[in-house]
């Protein structure tokens, strides 16, 4: 297991639906914003010029909500090694009391920035992502 990435979020009236909490498809845009903050704040700035990231699978959890104003801590993780051209990602997003309220496992695949083409995960660009950081 990675190191651990954290980002807090806080829902604004633009996040909130009918139900009075923030919107499953903003958490999808949140989960996708944790993976685009954790790659780009640690994966090499060479791999980050040539490669880009396309979602192929997310499952997710919803086991809570946060009203707007309030704040959700995400942290990110890669959970076991590449296979191929996929990495494999868990996210799970906390409220103010640490219980977690939305948890998802995610799939990406890497992309060659300007052909559009998979490409296989190496070791050099998975090796930062294992690294810790602390």
């Amino acid at each position: 297991m990675s190191p651990r990435f954290t980002k807090t979020f806080t829902a604004g009236p633009k996040h909130i639906d009918v139900m009075g909490h923030v919107n499953n498809a903003v958490w999808v845009q949140w989960i996708q914003d944790m993976a685009t903050a954790h790659w780009d704040a640690v994966a090499r700035a060479e791999d980050r010029a040539r490669f880009v990231w396309l979602v192929v699978r997310h499952e997710i959890d919803y086991r809570g909500n946060i009203a707007e104003g309030e704040s959700a801590v995400g942290e990110t993780f890669i959970p076991g090694e590449p296979t191929g051209a996929k990495f494999d990602r868990r996210v799970d997003f906390r409220n103010d009391a640490g219980k977690v309220i939305v948890s998802a496992n995610t799939t990406w695949a890497m992309l060659d920035a300007e052909t559009l083409r998979p490409q296989r995960v190496r070791a050099e660009i998975a090796a930062p992502f294992f690294e810790d950081t602390e």
